[in-house]
């Protein structure tokens, strides 16, 4: 019991992103920056979806869920770290620590869900396209996202109540500048045994799952699109789907490194690299990189900036 006791009052102590003093101001200065463009381009990026009626199809009421997932999670865990890079104590409450897992580990599984939602709507818009309307209709993109919504709480409270289960008896330093799954089960002196199947059996209904949505609305959509006489044509028809690959691509790359390799390979300063990309990096690209590569959305933000520079 008091062993119970004990786990449950201590407060944990982030190591951060770096034991070097000296560094930690421009490291905060850096990632502050940071932080503060993720909020703008992703508030930006659902607010021009919500006010520009050229954005109202089902593929950008999609996107504004991305922007707000990204933001959510960049939330969770941007405060702080950069309050870590300026404190000395470091701590962080045990309630504290198992909110931020559960905000952190269920939004980034609502990505990976709403990454294989979005596929299989370029695989409708594109294969399907008369049907587009009746199948991705406005009914169907709400039942949709609340599925994404709900398989990310269930995965955030599936992997908080397995991880805060455990006994944490050994040292309080979590090495690491966020409280996730695989440092917290470094700490332990419980079994872990359970946690590693339930970290495998969780990423593949919300990773692994997912991923082979998306594998297989592609290879629909380049097959529709290799079936197109037009080289002008395949290639317009296939800019669609570019700004989705490339986060795709960044997602999924960074999320198998973290979480699908076996224990013995775990390297504390690798997974502190990893998770930068997709807790900091990634929220902060995604708005970029559909902004940038979308011709409807830059042309929105046009029009939307006229409009305020005219009134």
């Amino acid at each position: 019991m008091d062993e119970h006791n004990q786990t449950w009052s201590s407060d944990f102590i982030l190591m951060g992103l770096t034991m070097n003093p000296s560094l930690a101001p421009i490291l905060f200065l850096l990632f502050f920056l940071v932080y503060i463009f993720t909020l703008f381009g992703n508030s930006g990026i659902f607010a021009l979806i919500q006010v520009d009626p050229g954005l109202s199809s089902p593929m950008y009421h999609l996107l504004g869920n991305l922007a707000l997932v990204d933001l959510g999670y960049s939330t969770a865990v941007g405060p702080k770290m950069l309050e870590n890079l300026l404190s000395t104590s470091k701590t962080i409450s045990f309630i504290g620590c198992a909110v931020q897992m559960f905000f952190f580990v269920s939004l980034a599984a609502s990505e990976c869900l709403l990454l294989s939602v979005m596929a299989y709507d370029r695989y409708v818009a594109i294969c399907n396209p008369l049907l587009y309307p009746l199948i991705m209709s406005k009914q169907a993109c709400t039942q949709l996202l609340a599925a994404v919504y709900l398989g990310g709480v269930l995965n955030g409270t599936v992997h908080t109540g397995c991880t805060f289960r455990l006994t944490f008896c050994r040292s309080r330093v979590i090495g690491h500048f966020l409280c996730d799954i695989p440092p917290l089960l470094a700490l332990s002196c419980s079994e872990t045994f359970l946690n590693e199947l339930v970290i495998f059996a969780m990423g593949i209904l919300t990773s692994i799952v997912p991923l082979l949505i998306i594998v297989t609305s592609y290879v629909f959509i380049v097959s529709a699109i290799l079936k197109i006489r037009s080289t002008e044509s395949r290639l317009r028809t296939f800019s669609t789907c570019t700004s989705h690959l490339a986060c795709v691509t960044l997602y999924y790359g960074t999320i198998f490194f973290m979480y699908f390799r076996p224990s013995t390979s775990y390297s504390l300063e690798q997974d502190k690299v990893a998770s930068i990309v997709y807790t900091v990096l990634i929220p902060l690209l995604n708005p970029l990189i559909y902004s940038l590569r979308n011709r409807d959305v830059k042309e929105a933000l046009v029009r939307t900036m006229k409009k305020w520079v005219g009134s």
